[in-house]
């Protein structure tokens, strides 16, 4: 066990990033290079081993977060990384993207700061991946069975990979010239870099499992990049026993403003699949671009900051960021009480890049746009924004002002998947009332048409985290293996249904 006292004289000492001058002048990772070993051990030493370890519902992974944690403190790496995979297929990931809800579910989070969780869990993984401990599972029988999983996205590597494993021949198909999904090309190298990525898709190479790029499933001549290949997606569903669909929510939102059609103003998604393509080393310098620019992000989510970070190292002058929820507060409100995962005003590293250089946080809140301008060229060169009132968002009189913009980015979310191409007519998929695509509780697809369809990740979900998105494709995989087989034994950490917890608990759609 750890420390029984460890918590009341070890004061929480999270990882240091790299300093901003250094970090703003690469692509690493923020924390890239330093000894965190020494420091996370210590931390680790800090968990209570509770009785009732809330962390475990603050994770829909179900993460063996004491568990871990005890390894770590006693430096026992190889059982620490063991029961780190017992639960969670790419920790590399979470340790890095996740916001880390289990934090906040931290029992010393009722009266103290918690234990660095997500310090913790990426430590464990990467001193297990330095050791050698990283290893191909394959299956000791083959079931004989059939499955495609369309997208490669977390929840559908995550379900490709229990399904190889337990025996099923698995194809995952995937549209873009390269396997990963948002992982691959949304996410920002400084945030994770595409090595671990690479590594864990090696890994499931050697289990048996079958990678298929530029191939869109379901798509049309129209909707298929430059030299990808389209399929028809029940000719696919006729060929296996079964087909998992996790396409994520790619639907993206739009900003019906004056001047929207003004050259200069790009989807996010858009804006870091190109930054990422020079990283992946397909261009030299990026088509859509923030150097010499001031750069306005309009959307104050993840994506937003991902931009704000990607925008100061291409050199922007200045990078402003519009949300358009009120400032939130630094603790907890009545209605968002521990375990919940809060709304309170948190900092990024991007978000911290743009205090060390601009002396400020470059986040507007309770804003919106009102209409973009632009010059003789047809190119935007301003934003005009008015503050809101924080209910019902609608502009307050007298408070419009005028911001600089030569690149505007809107990172606006997600409304569901795709809704291009064909693949929701041929597998007989229906929405749901989100806008998602329809599931009952075990994940098989809705409606009846399509037996032996089943939908994963944010596809089925909406926008989400990385954390749901690899619970989803375990669960998911869990119901595949039954359909395909009578029973299962593969976990399944949460229902379709499933929502994060609430004051009132973990929520379903019928509790909306």
């Amino acid at each position: 066990m750890t420390d029984p006292f460890g918590f009341l004289r070890i004061p929480r000492e999270p990882v240091p990033a790299r300093p901003v001058e250094e970090r703003l002048g690469d692509w690493r990772e923020v924390h890239a290079g330093q000894a965190l070993l020494p420091l996370v051990s210590r931390q680790a030493d800090r968990c209570m081993d509770c009785g009732i370890p809330f962390c475990h519902t603050g994770c829909p992974l179900g993460n063996l977060i004491p568990e871990w944690n005890a390894y770590a403190a006693h430096a026992d790496w190889r059982a620490a990384y063991e029961r780190l995979h017992a639960t969670n297929n790419f920790p590399e990931v979470t340790g890095r993207l996740c916001p880390a809800p289990c934090e906040d579910a931290c029992v010393l989070t009722i009266n103290a700061e918690p234990v660095t969780i997500k310090n913790v869990e990426q430590a464990i993984v990467d001193e297990g991946l330095r050791r050698g401990y990283m290893a191909a599972s394959p299956p000791e029988r083959h079931s004989g069975k059939t499955v495609a999983v369309i997208g490669s996205g977390p929840a559908g590597l995550a379900a490709a990979q229990q399904l190889t494993r337990a025996g099923h021949a698995v194809t995952v198909h995937e549209r873009a010239d390269r396997i990963g999904g948002l992982l691959r090309y949304g996410i920002p190298e400084f945030k994770m870099e595409k090595a671990h990525l690479d590594r864990r898709i090696e890994q499931m190479r050697a289990e048996g499992t079958v990678f298929v790029t530029g191939h869109d499933v379901g798509g049309t001549d129209d909707t298929a990049t430059a030299g990808d290949a389209a399929a028809d997606a029940a000719e696919l569903r006729g060929r296996c026993d079964a087909v998992v669909v996790a396409i994520g929510a790619g639907e993206r939102r739009e900003l019906p403003v004056p001047g929207r059609e003004l050259r200069g103003i790009h989807q996010a998604m858009e804006y870091l699949t190109c930054a990422n393509r020079v990283r992946e080393g397909d261009w030299s310098k990026s088509p859509i671009t923030a150097e010499g620019r001031h750069v306005v992000i309009v959307g104050g989510g993840d994506t937003g900051s991902d931009c704000m970070g990607t925008a100061l190292r291409q050199g922007a002058i200045s990078v402003v960021q519009l949300d358009i929820n009120p400032e939130p507060g630094p603790g907890r409100t009545d209605d968002e009480p521990w375990p919940v995962y809060p709304k309170t005003y948190r900092i990024s590293h991007a978000h911290d890049e743009a205090r060390g250089r601009e002396g400020r946080d470059p986040r507007l809140f309770a804003c919106a746009t009102l209409r973009f301008e632009g010059d003789a060229a047809g190119r935007v060169r301003a934003l005009h924004l008015t503050a809101v009132e924080p209910v019902g968002r609608s502009p307050l009189a007298g408070t419009e002002r005028v911001v600089p913009a030569g690149l505007v980015l809107l990172a606006l979310g997600f409304s569901g998947p795709e809704r291009a191409g064909g693949l929701r007519e041929q597998l007989g998929l229906e929405y749901d009332e989100r806008g998602n695509y329809a599931r009952d509780a075990g994940f098989a697809a809705s409606g009846g048409r399509a037996p032996g369809v089943f939908v994963a990740g944010d596809a089925g979900r909406g926008q989400s985290l990385v954390v749901w998105a690899i619970a989803e494709g375990r669960a998911a995989a869990a119901a595949v293996d039954r359909y395909l087989t009578g029973s299962t034994c593969l976990p399944a950490p949460v229902a379709a249904h499933d929502r994060p917890m609430t004051a009132l608990g973990r929520m379903r759609y019928g509790d909306f």
